[in-house]
């Protein structure tokens, strides 16, 4: 089971340690924070204890009201579940009796600035990224007019070639050589680099290059979202390249199924300008329109 620590969480937000200095190792293994509610009036039956537990201001001023026995009780009935960690948002105080607790039971207490609603919205995301499931595949992924899209091919079949060629057009690289694609959702794919290879290109004949120091920064991005996945195969002189109307097929990625394009190289063919296309159409089809759809209107129209 894949997993983070508290100590990456403190990091990665610049959270404030207020107690549980020595626990920063605990995992987390759960992808989105609690706010605990029914469980400071006792109902634990679905308590999400393995989730990292979220205090905004609600939570916060429920406690400072109770007696300090109801405070000592509800909390303490927390805290024997030994979440991963607290965090209390908008930089609350008066958590005295939280820091006792904390540090009796060793769980980490912190602490940040952020609001509640937005704060729970960037932890969910980290730990969604995080956390999912993930594969490394060989190609290259480019983002196209805000289209994320997986190049495949084999070996010197020209993927890297193309995406230069497609930077120099004003599109985007994500990862050249090994794409790693995470599993963000049932219906979402993400595809980002291995850390590695980040910003670099690698062209037969020239070698590496580092496309933002060559292109400029908006030549490349962290990740993006893969929608289409086009696999560059040689020319085949008798296979039947001029269907209107293919089948369409996908490509399965951790049971998430992608639109999968067969585009066969030639030379002079504008490999580069055939991608922006399909990515287009891909953008159209999504706003309801086919060309397809309305090219056979118009021959029946015709036929009528």
């Amino acid at each position: 089971m894949k997993s983070v620590t508290v100590k990456d969480l403190v990091e990665r937000f610049s959270l404030e340690i207020l107690a549980g200095h020595s626990e920063l190792h605990r995992p987390i293994t759960k992808t989105k924070a609690h706010r605990p509610g029914l469980e400071f009036v006792g109902y634990f039956e679905y308590f999400p204890q393995a989730h990292v537990q979220l205090l905004g201001r609600k939570e916060i001023t429920y406690l400072h009201k109770l007696s300090e026995n109801e405070r000592n009780l509800h909390i303490g009935n927390i805290v024997k579940y030994h979440p991963p960690c607290f965090v209390v948002t908008r930089n609350q105080e008066g958590l005295k009796y939280l820091k006792k607790y904390c540090e009796e039971e060793r769980i980490p207490l912190l602490r940040t600035s952020a609001p509640t609603s937005k704060f729970q919205d960037l932890v969910d995301l980290f730990l969604s990224k995080s956390l999912a499931q993930e594969i490394a595949v060989h190609g290259v992924c480019v983002n196209v007019s805000g289209i994320g899209i997986l190049l495949r091919g084999k070996s010197g079949v020209g993927k890297s070639e193309t995406a230069h060629t497609l930077i120099r057009r004003g599109h985007r690289l994500v990862a050249d050589d090994i794409v790693v694609l995470k599993k963000i959702s049932p219906e979402t794919l993400l595809g980002t680099h291995n850390g590695k290879t980040k910003e670099f290109l690698a062209l037969r004949s020239v070698g590496l290059i580092n496309v933002s120091r060559l292109y400029g920064r908006k030549a490349f991005q962290d990740e993006t979202r893969i929608v289409l996945d086009i696999e560059l195969t040689k020319w085949q002189e008798h296979a039947l390249n001029n269907d209107l109307e293919l089948e369409p097929t996908f490509t399965d990625y951790m049971d998430i199924s992608i639109p999968h394009i067969e585009i066969q190289l030639q030379p002079g063919r504008d490999v580069a300008g055939l991608i922006e296309a399909a990515a287009n159409s891909w953008y159209l089809r999504q706003q309801g329109y086919s060309a397809a759809e309305e090219f056979m209107q118009r021959l029946q129209s015709d036929t009528d």
